[in-house]
């Protein structure tokens, strides 16, 4: 039994490095794409957002010299390579997929609307949302809210390479203690680095809860899924 209906599943573009310092690691993908056919086996509705760090990061360009709206869409076509693969991926094991990007570039992707996304969750396609959210200045992070937000996902679920939110980052902290459970308001209070701080409010405005657990551990999506407790959530 499936605890979601819908969701948005935000990735990391670092944990696709793998074992890899750069780029995407073919295992590491093989192991997204195999849990994510689990889960759509389950009958749930999967929109997929994917960082693109693991190639160019806009901010970091920018501090070294790069003009920043030009790096942030540098960044934004690093998530459309990202997006393609993990595609590529899916289609690989059997998934039907298709790939929707914020800024027109047919035939890579198709633009995407709320509205589209939406027909295309409900008939089984799992919607990769790519290039952010088509303008500067803006992270994955709060791509991923507005896209959860828009096509009314009943959580997002951020997977990361840490299994929750802690009291401190626990690679560098070791008497860092992890939250079950904690509010958005504590986030803020705290000045925990769950997600940006304009995703954070836009996902706390508009009562989307966030369920941050470690992806690279291969079964933890589908555990998520079915209810087991192996994470964090923050709400509102």
């Amino acid at each position: 039994m499936a605890r979601f209906k819908r969701i948005l599943l935000k990735l990391s573009g670092e944990s696709l490095m793998g074992k890899q310092g750069y780029g995407i690691d073919p295992e590491r993908l093989s192991d997204y794409a195999s849990q994510i056919k689990e889960v759509a086996e389950m009958g749930v509705q999967i929109g997929i957002v994917i960082g693109g760090g693991n190639i160019f990061r806009g901010l970091s360009g920018s501090q070294k010299g790069f003009d920043r709206v030009k790096g942030d869409q540098m960044g934004m076509c690093a998530t459309v390579i990202n997006s393609l693969a993990l595609s590529s991926a899916l289609g690989a094991v059997g998934v039907k997929n298709k790939v929707m990007t914020a800024i027109r570039m047919e035939p890579i992707g198709e633009l995407y609307t709320k509205w589209k996304a939406i027909d295309a969750l409900e008939e089984g396609y799992v919607c990769i949302f790519s290039a952010g959210t088509g303008s500067p200045y803006f992270t994955t992070d709060t791509g991923s809210s507005l896209r959860g937000i828009e096509i009314e996902a009943d959580v997002m679920l951020k997977g990361t390479r840490v299994d929750g939110v802690y009291t401190a980052d626990p690679e560098k902290d070791p008497t860092a203690t992890k939250f079950h459970d904690i509010t958005y308001q504590e986030v803020l209070a705290r000045g925990l680095k769950v997600m940006d701080l304009t995703a954070i409010c836009m996902c706390n405005d508009n009562h989307l809860p966030i369920y941050v657990f470690n992806m690279d551990i291969v079964g933890n999506l589908k555990k998520v899924i079915a209810g087991e407790q192996i994470g964090t959530l923050v709400h509102s």
